[in-house]
């Protein structure tokens, strides 16, 4: 019996042993089914929290930051979360996986982002390069239910190079003594001598938040990923948001319009359809009267959501265009008999004469001539 409780042991140390290392779920706060963009959600705000310079009290907390970026480096990749799943963090570093690779500057930029006043402040003293402006196109489903979108740009890049180079270049005065009582004052430039440095072409590859509710002309910031300058920090990106056509939606605020073609039929006697939404569940709209043309109906809830809070939802609009018939209209439908006697199947004399006034308006809505 001894043997099978050793056997049970050494097979719990084994499996421990396996899965031994960081609970990369747990430091990123989500669960093993987590979706690539709920993980980068996950990073992206607890990388704001966990920052050392937002925790100078904490004595660990460029250990909780390191372990940070260590759970997003695996996770986010496929390959080594699959490697993750299977065998835990000790298998993803025999595999050489982990490279060591910061993600935050991925998501805010190379100098991240500032807190408080004083850096702030500090910053402006430093000479810098210029901010450069870039329109990103995002489409409505996106807006509507949020994403990660990857942008790649090149950007100069300063590195060093051999020798110096003169630096912080500044008017001076300068005084020289020509004789007893006498003196002259004159302006010369004056620099420093700085270790050379060049310009290089570098690929960098950025990831923007697209968050639910986001509206046109709304900035993102990547801190230093701007425009070099030589005795300075680099100006920032500044990612703002356009809008892309869509085929069917329209945003005004936070509402959304569509418009629907029915056919004369379902304009007649009712219908019940269902119109696919951005993110794909569907909207029931039904109808049990005659739809008139340019008749609009509204739907509570069903528009995009509220930036500022995520939880209150716009009005979807529904604006009905009416399909009449092609075929050229025979002298019995010119006089009317033939949609009155099909009139009568919907009820009384009153619902009749509702349809003929429609069919009567729409014909000169659509420009059709009884002759």
């Amino acid at each position: 019996m001894w043997v099978w409780r050793v056997a049970i042991v050494s097979v719990i140390f084994s499996l421990s042993g396996v899965i031994a290392g960081r609970d990369f779920y747990s430091i990123l706060g989500v669960s093993k089914g987590a979706n690539t963009n709920q993980i980068k959600k996950a990073y992206r705000k607890m990388a704001k929290e966990l920052h050392p310079d937002h925790n100078k009290d904490d004595p660990d907390a460029n250990t909780k930051f390191s372990d940070l970026g260590a759970a997003y480096e695996v996770l986010s990749d496929p390959e080594k979360r699959e490697l993750y799943d299977k065998c835990g963090e000790e298998c993803v570093k025999k595999e050489g996986n982990m490279g060591g690779h910061d993600p935050f500057s991925s998501f805010f930029g190379d100098f991240g982002f500032h807190f408080g006043g004083d850096q702030h402040n500090e910053r402006n003293e430093i000479p810098r390069g210029a901010n450069v402006v870039m329109e990103m196109s995002v489409s409505l489903e996106e807006l509507y239910s949020g994403n990660f979108v990857e942008i790649t740009r090149n950007k100069h890049v300063i590195k060093p190079a051999s020798g110096t180079r003169k630096c912080n270049c500044r008017q001076e005065m300068v005084t020289r003594h020509l004789g007893p009582g006498r003196f002259q004052m004159t302006q010369q430039q004056v620099c420093d001598e700085c270790p050379n440095v060049k310009l290089v072409n570098e690929e960098r590859t950025l990831e923007v938040e697209i968050e639910p509710g986001m509206v046109d002309g709304q900035e993102q910031k990547f801190v230093a990923e701007g425009e070099p300058h030589l005795d300075g920090e680099p100006g920032d990106l500044i990612l703002k948001i356009r809008t892309a056509p869509h085929s069917r939606f329209e945003r005004r605020g936070d509402d959304l319009y569509t418009n629907i073609t029915i056919s004369l039929q379902d304009a007649l006697v009712g219908f019940n359809l269902e119109i696919e939404h951005l993110d794909g569940h569907k909207v029931t709209v039904s109808r049990d009267k005659v739809t008139w043309p340019g008749a609009r109906i509204r739907k509570k809830g069903e528009g995009m959501p509220n930036y500022e809070n995520n939880n209150l939802q716009g009005t979807l609009f529904i604006t009905f265009d009416v399909e009449f018939p092609k075929t050229e209209l025979s002298s019995e439908d010119k006089e009317g008999r033939f949609f009155i006697s099909n009139c009568h199947s919907l009820g009384n004399l009153e619902q009749t004469n509702l349809v003929i006034q429609l069919l009567a308006i729409s014909l000169k809505f659509w420009k059709v001539k009884i002759k």
